[in-house]
């Protein structure tokens, strides 16, 4: 074999309370171990029409009046579209780049309250933001996790202590020549209609205002 790439996640170093990320560091301890020259990269959120982080965000946002902020909202993502990452994946393989960790990360820094904010402008909506006390955050994570599609677990509460930008000890797309170039407000524009009132009907194709 003479490549192999591996898909990791972000601020996982930093992250050490967190399952998740334990389980992703053991995962690439495993992948260096028996893949000496693997291509290991740490993607930031990743979203498209078909994620789970800007469509579960959009849903909820439409239909509860409410929503809480976890840490004040103040969390950092530099939120990468999936054709970016697609590009560099690409990018690796037709430069036979191996042996390296790789950051993946989008053009933006945007809080995890900026995200909601563009996500209810995009949807048409106006929403009441409130920041969660920790105390009141861990014990709504474990009513929300016992559903099947949970809107925040323990795990994920733990995550969101950290920032999920680039850590500036590895290399990321930037440096290797592979700048993310989709802007969240513009992609998500795209696809967010579909959480508007009317659906495909409230694009401006259909407006008749």
């Amino acid at each position: 074999m003479k490549q192999f790439i591996h898909l990791s996640a972000l601020g996982i170093n930093d992250a050490v309370e967190s399952v998740y990320a334990k389980s992703k560091l053991e995962g690439e301890k495993n992948i260096t171990n028996n893949f000496p020259l693997a291509t290991i990269l740490r993607p930031s959120v990743v979203y498209s029409v078909d994620d789970n982080f800007t469509t579960n965000f959009m849903s909820l946002l439409k239909n509860l009046p409410i929503f809480p902020l976890y840490y004040s909202g103040n969390t950092k993502f530099t939120p990468i579209h999936c054709s970016d990452l697609t590009d560099i994946i690409f990018h690796i393989i037709s430069k036979n780049i191996n042996s390296n960790i790789l950051e993946c990360i989008g053009p933006e820094v945007i809080t995890l309250k900026e995200i909601i904010k563009r996500l209810l402008e995009l949807i048409d909506k106006k929403r009441i933001l409130i920041p969660f006390p920790l105390p009141i955050a861990k014990f709504s994570a474990k009513f929300f996790q016992l559903f099947p599609n949970p809107l925040l677990t323990e795990d994920q509460l733990r995550l969101l202590k950290y920032d999920n930008i680039s850590s500036g000890k590895y290399k990321t797309n930037f440096d290797i020549g592979v700048p993310s170039t989709r802007l969240f407000y513009s992609e998500v524009k795209k696809y967010s209609f579909m959480w508007k009132e009317g659906g495909q009907f409230s694009t401006e194709k259909y407006n008749t205002k």
